[in-house]
């Protein structure tokens, strides 16, 4: 036995442990703020580090646990491949840096208007349920993962308990319900087809079920990922769901929950149902229409998060583009463009935290000059911008050129119109965020008009030093504060010259954001390997030999039947 692969394999189970303890000790640490916020963080952070060792020992085969040393498929399986532990190293970095953010906003317990000791503890019950998800090997604990991610996430969209996010978390929670109906229906139609929920002893006997039962239930998981990852037209809950939660949670939304259901339908559509023309067919056409419609709903926003929101649908459609081609090609390219999305949109829904927090709103139509209010900020803004529209040599163009160059390679006609889509969509992506860089960055202050005070409202500002930020026009605070005047951000003689000064970014949420920025330009610099890690993946992905091996090591029904 190797002791390598022992310490490894013994490794699986704590990105799902190790969260789930820390959140009960920040219950019981409800009281001691800081003590809460080291513990998150330094959970977090030994995460992190056994998702990057996971992903050097899966290098050369896949890792597998059984719990409590039941064999498969009876017992419930971990599976650390060269997917799960990609997506699985990426998301908790996100996850990391998006909660150093948190904490510098005061997005947290010691929030005066976030009920005590509930974000932590929710916060890390969240990254346990997105860990289980990409290293269940057995599709009840999938849904399992899912259902513990969604009820976190149900928590984490209301915080504050203001009417807008109240109203946005009762559609997420009825748009999500209705997906895991959906997919606990398709586990159950699995089941009565083949006899067993182990994803590699699926793949095994899925071969001889009569093909329509077989595309009826590709069709159901389809259908109840797909609502998950906000694919079209299953994703007009999400640009209405998303901006309306805290600046760091609707970041570590856009990072991770709609990719658990990109990764559920890359898992089933390579390991269950491969070589299915129709499902294949279907998804081609969803990846089209989620790219452009997407794109051109973002074009039409003049709010900074809803822009954010539309681009996150479109994008998704990317991802859909490199499963439907089913070559290694594609679903590679498609891999390395979920690693890129993960970093570059949460980096820039924390960008749009802080334009909110300068500018006292992410409406363009009240935002300007904070180029000149805040140079740092722009830069913040610019770097994550580009790369999501795709310019060179930034990881969004490597993406999206690998997903160009797998159309092309594939040669179909919807596999064209899918190339001409992807790069209209780029082209529009880059539209929508040039024209919030002109509007709210670039345009002069004195263009602004000033509004009326009564047109004016703060919504939910969230700060961590007691001050609210630079205020660009006049109302009353949404929370039924206290009353600010002053006029819109440089408004033609409404501002002194002192207040026309740069404004200081809190340090800690620039931080953080500087460092997923930083984050997203490494990928830039290890594109290449990045690259060769995500085609040995899809090469293993769709022979389906290496993932079905490592957790047998001999033919399925032959050690079911010992």
């Amino acid at each position: 036995m190797n002791p390598a692969r022992t310490l490894v394999e013994s490794l699986l189970p704590l990105p799902v442990l190790l969260p789930l303890l820390g959140a009960g000790a920040a219950l019981v640490l409800a009281g001691r703020p800081r003590v809460q916020r080291w513990l998150s963080v330094g959970v977090l952070t030994a995460v992190v580090a056994i998702a990057a060792i996971l992903v050097a020992g899966s290098a050369e085969q896949p890792q597998v646990l059984t719990v409590g040393s039941w064999p498969a498929p009876i017992g419930i399986t971990l599976v650390a491949d060269q997917l799960s532990t990609i997506m699985l190293l990426t998301s908790m970095t996100v996850t990391l840096l998006v909660l150093l953010y948190a904490i510098g906003q005061g997005t947290s317990d010691d929030d005066s208007r976030t009920p005590v000791s509930i974000f932590h503890p929710t916060y890390l019950v969240l990254a346990a349920g997105v860990a289980n998800a990409f290293l269940s090997g057995d599709l009840f604990n999938l849904y399992v993962g899912f259902e513990v991610l969604l009820m976190a996430s149900y928590v984490l969209l209301t915080l504050g308990g203001t009417r807008s996010r109240v109203r946005a978390g009762l559609t997420y929670v009825v748009v999500n319900v209705v997906s895991s109906l959906v997919f606990l229906a398709g586990i159950a139609l699995v089941y009565a087809a083949v006899g067993t929920l182990n994803l590699a002893q699926i793949s095994e006997r899925m071969a001889a079920v009569d093909p329509g039962t077989q595309l009826a239930i590709h069709l159901v998981l389809l259908t109840a990922f797909g609502i998950k990852a906000a694919v079209f037209p299953l994703s007009a809950w999400l640009p209405d769901s998303y901006p309306t939660a805290a600046a760091p949670v609707t970041a570590v939304f856009a990072g991770l929950l709609t990719k658990v259901g990109v990764y559920s339908i890359i898992r089933t559509q390579t390991l269950l149902f491969p070589d299915d023309p129709v499902a294949e067919g279907i998804l081609m056409v969803a990846a089209l229409a989620t790219m452009v419609i997407g794109a051109l709903g973002a074009i039409a926003q003049d709010d900074v998060k809803r822009v954010l929101s539309f681009t996150l649908v479109s994008h998704i459609g990317y991802m859909i583009f490199g499963v439907a081609l089913a070559t290694p090609a594609g679903v590679g390219a498609a891999i390395f463009y979920v690693v890129h999305h993960i970093t570059v949109q949460a980096t820039l829904f924390c960008v749009a935290g802080l334009v909110e927090r300068v500018g006292g709103s992410t409406s363009t139509t009240r935002l300007a000059g904070l180029a000149a209010a805040s140079p740092l900020l722009a830069v913040l803004y610019f770097v994550p911008a580009i790369n999501l529209g795709g310019i060179p040599p930034l990881s969004g163009f490597v993406g999206k050129l690998g997903l160009v160059e797998a159309g092309v390679q594939d040669g179909s006609v919807l596999a064209w119109f899918l190339v001409g889509g992807a790069v209209l969509t780029s082209l529009l992506t880059l539209y929508a965020m040039a024209k919030v860089w002109v509007l709210a960055f670039w345009r002069p202050r004195d263009q602004l008009p000033v509004e009326h005070p009564e047109d004016v409202e703060f919504n939910d500002l969230d700060h961590e030093d007691g001050r609210y930020p630079v205020m660009i026009g006049a109302g009353r605070a949404a929370n039924g504060g206290e009353s600010y005047s002053g006029a819109f951000l440089g408004a033609a003689g409404a501002v002194s010259e002192e207040q026309r000064q740069p404004v200081a970014l809190p340090r800690t949420m620039t931080a953080a954001t500087g460092a997923l920025v930083a984050v997203g330009l490494a990928l830039t610099l290890v594109a290449g390997p990045l690259y060769t890690l995500t085609d040995r993946a899809a090469a293993d992905l769709t022979s389906r030999t290496p993932y079905v091996t490592a957790v047998f090591g001999q033919a399925v029904d032959e050690r079911v039947t010992r």
